[in-house]
């Protein structure tokens, strides 16, 4: 792959040149505080035009692998019965398998996968990657594409990076200038504003033995407020996040909230946890960094939540380039309400055969360990979709330096809002044999993207007992 020489001033006005282009740069974060964000309108005006609204490159590859985006998947398919209030139907159910990645294969395959892809495949002979068409269905509300264009002339870095000024809604930096902005990109894409889930998490045995863990997580994604016209207005606070935890008995009644910040430099991240065995509410500051995550059995860290989240400042950031890969992606068929939890969860990884993989463009960031920083991770290697600024698939190094573990999130489009959103993904750890499988909803309620319902007057630590019903 050519490689384009960069240096810290002029890299990103390469890319922004190239826009998108499988480049690979490595991008310093010298200079980061004095460095402005806003792209003039005649930039901006290519979101839309050669750019898609969000910012990835609108043509398909020169082998046609990869198609051109043409809107992606905005409504129902005609003809498939959908309903809204229904679990998401697969439109793609009868498209044929092209072909299967596996650990006699892999060598084929191997500049299109991820290390951790890789350590899978190597490590597990049942595990395998089949690879369906590619189709770039990732579609947003025109509002939120009006909103993108927006952002790209008025959105900037706080200073050193660890917040934004001026965007809101959707991500801040369709036209990005710096490894931070594609991070931001991520933790500030758009997910619509009030969002309802019952979701389920499991840690298996070996043996795939298995408790299910069920929560009901609410969430207000206060960036994405419609009426809000400036990140100014929001008072430092992002996201407002309940998990209410109701199976296995043992686990019922505790409740978890979380105040998430813009800055959590200016202001630390705000998390409570009440628990029913001492019926007290306590602040929580180790929800954070690399704790261990919410229902994870120690599996996942704080700030590997949605992939990745949090304050970014123990890291130094790159940008490695954009390349492509096969990463999940329209997982309707993982999703489906026709499947029980034991058809998804096996021993040592999901069953294969209901996960869909297709080649798509990615952006890939590294974040380093700073000297002196203290986390589980030294190294991170992230791949982010570039139709949704979603991080896709991250691998993660331990203080040796060697790959310790990997995630996977399974994309889908919401067709009927329209948004980027999930059906679940994973944690592997192949060094223990175990994974972490999170945000399942097949047997739940289907996600509800426009919960009106939910009031931002909830999201106290005085509500916390009676959200907990013991």
């Amino acid at each position: 792959m050519k490689k384009l020489k960069t240096t810290p001033e002029n890299s990103f006005s390469a890319l922004r040149l190239a826009a998108g282009l499988a480049v690979s740069v490595g991008v310093s974060l010298a200079g980061l505080a004095t460095v402005q964000a806003q792209v003039p309108e005649t930039v901006a005006a290519r979101l839309g035009a050669d750019l898609t609204p969000v910012g990835a490159e609108k043509a398909g590859n020169a082998e046609g692998t990869i198609p051109a985006w043409t809107g992606g998947l905005s409504a129902p398919p005609a003809g498939l019965g959908y309903q809204r209030g229904q679990h998401y139907k697969d439109p793609f159910k009868s498209d044929p398998v092209l072909f299967t990645i596996t650990g006699a294969n892999l060598g084929e395959h191997s500049d299109k996968l991820t290390e951790g892809q890789k350590s899978m495949l190597s490590t597990y002979p049942s595990y395998k990657m089949n690879v369906y068409k590619s189709r770039r269905t990732c579609a947003l509300p025109n509002k939120t594409y009006q909103q993108l264009r927006r952002n790209a002339t008025i959105g900037t870095l706080a200073p050193d990076g660890n917040g934004i000024e001026g965007a809101v809604l959707a991500s801040p930096f369709p036209i990005p200038n710096n490894p931070l902005e594609i991070v931001w990109n991520h933790s500030l894409r758009y997910r619509a504003y009030k969002i309802a889930a019952n979701t389920v998490n499991a840690v298996p045995t070996r043996g795939g033995d298995y408790t299910p863990i069920v929560a009901a997580v609410d969430t207000i994604i206060a960036y994405s407020n419609p009426s809000v016209q400036r990140t100014e207005e929001l008072d430092n606070t992002s996201v407002y996040i309940l998990i209410h935890t109701t199976a296995p008995a043992r686990a019922a009644g505790s409740v978890t909230l979380v105040h998430e910040t813009l800055n959590q430099i200016k202001g630390v991240r705000k998390a409570w946890q009440y628990s029913p065995g001492t019926r007290r509410v306590r602040r929580a500051p180790n929800i954070s960094y690399d704790n261990p995550g919410t229902n994870t059995d120690g599996l996942s860290t704080s700030d590997s939540f949605d992939m990745y989240n949090g304050a970014p400042d123990r890291y130094d950031w790159s940008v490695n380039g954009k390349f492509e890969k096969y990463i999940p992606y329209n997982s309707y068929k993982i999703g489906g309400s026709d499947l029980e939890y034991d058809d998804i969860i096996k021993p040592l990884h999901p069953n294969q055969d209901l996960l869909r993989y297709e080649l798509h463009r990615v952006w890939q960031i590294e974040a380093n360990l700073k000297a002196g920083a203290r986390h589980l991770y030294s190294r991170r290697v992230m791949g982010l979709d570039e139709d949704s600024w979603g991080i896709s698939t991250t691998s993660l190094y331990d203080g040796r330096g060697e790959l310790w573990r990997s995630q996977e999130r399974w994309a889908i489009t919401a067709y009927d809002f329209p948004l980027c959103s999930a059906v679940g993904g994973v944690v592997y750890d192949p060094n223990a044999g175990r994974y972490l499988i999170a945000g399942l909803v097949n047997q739940e309620e289907t996600t509800n993207y426009d919960a009106q319902e939910l009031s931002i007057e909830r999201y106290t630590p005085g509500a916390m007992k009676r959200i907990s019903g013991r």
